[in-house]
């Protein structure tokens, strides 16, 4: 399979470079400024690629900039038959072409359908687990994913949808405490646009795969990318990405300064356990952020005010000693301490 030669299998027309970019900045932009720039090359790293020009681009910038001990890790969600057959094979291929090591893991996706839950936070999860065990096996610590700045708005507008704390989205790095050890999860393309990424792919004759499936109304990101978000741009006659992003920027602004009074607030013990007692004593407010970013800061996704609610309940007297969290995990409470099991 030539890695090298234009001829997409599915190609979009982008209406030009969003946020009137040039083509030369953003190239800059993948291989020499922010979290590029400053990461260290001679680390081992895991790239989550998908075969997407999200992560196909991700993987190419990496290689331009210098890092050389990348392992490409592909997922094959079993949802699509043939085509995701196709997109290992193209995957495995470009890792080879690229000199990098390839790791591949399968989940049966399709014993899923039509069980209780959404298959999207299902299917996310089977990704943090299958990346869990890449970072064990290869004793890397760290993944990069293709998550851009179109990615952030959704993500965001969602959040917002089912009454998250805040404007809350992804970081450009966040560690998780895993399995006592912790893993760094690293989205360095936050800032590129969608259209701009697949015009520096086309500027160097670069090749992707495309997920058919996107354009479907099937899941629910599909349906704020392809009918919310173009209605909002209808209606307030401006990109609502950019809005949306500009409206985190000033949230991360909240969420550093609440980041300050949680540390203050000392309610996590050496074991890295909830303090009841501690917790008991502190604002309301900043009883729950304590909550939050506790279990946020062990690798737990989907934690809204319903889930922080629960477990601030079993502060009360006649409190719950188990409430279940999302992924399956628990809440445990026992002599004055809550812990995530």
């Amino acid at each position: 399979m030539d890695m090298g030669r234009a001829g997409l299998g599915v190609e979009e027309e982008d209406a030009g470079l969003s946020w009137e970019r040039e083509l030369s900045e953003v190239e800059w932009m993948l291989v020499g400024s922010s979290w590029f720039k400053k990461a260290r090359k001679d680390l081992r790293y895991l790239v989550g690629v998908s075969g997407g020009a999200d992560s196909v681009a991700l993987l190419h910038g990496l290689k331009e900039a210098g890092f050389e001990d990348l392992v490409v890790c592909h997922l094959d969600h079993g949802l699509r038959g043939q085509e995701s057959v196709g997109d290992r094979e193209f995957v495995e291929a470009l890792a080879h072409a690229l000199g990098c090591a390839f790791e591949e893991g399968r989940w049966d996706g399709a014993k899923w359908k039509g069980r209780e839950g959404s298959m999207e936070t299902v299917a996310r999860e089977a990704r943090r687990q299958f990346f869990e065990e890449c970072a064990i096996r290869w004793e890397a610590p760290r993944v990069i994913l293709g998550h851009h700045a179109d990615d952030q708005a959704e993500t965001a507008l969602w959040h917002l949808l089912r009454g998250s704390r805040g404007v809350s989205a992804m970081k450009e790095v966040q560690i998780w405490e895993v399995g006592g050890g912790t893993l760094e999860w690293i989205r360095p393309l936050l800032g590129c646009r969608r259209a701009e990424l697949r015009a520096w792919l086309r500027s160097r004759g670069l090749i992707w795969r495309e997920d058919g499936t996107n354009g479907e109304p099937i899941a629910v990101r599909n349906r704020l990318r392809n009918e919310l978000l173009p209605l909002a741009e209808s209606i307030i006659r401006r990109d609502p990405v950019e809005a949306l992003c500009r409206a985190l920027r000033g949230d991360e602004e909240l969420r550093e300064i609440e980041a300050w009074a949680v540390e203050q607030a000392g309610a996590v013990d050496p074991q890295g356990r909830l303090h009841a007692g501690r917790l008991r004593c502190l604002p309301p407010a900043l009883r729950g952020a304590c909550v939050y970013r506790y279990l946020v800061a062990r690798g737990l996704s989907g934690v809204d005010r319903a889930v922080v609610g629960r477990v601030v309940g079993m502060l009360e007297e006649k409190g719950a000693s188990r409430v279940p969290l999302p992924g399956g995990r628990m809440m445990r409470r026992k002599e004055g301490r809550l812990w995530v099991e």
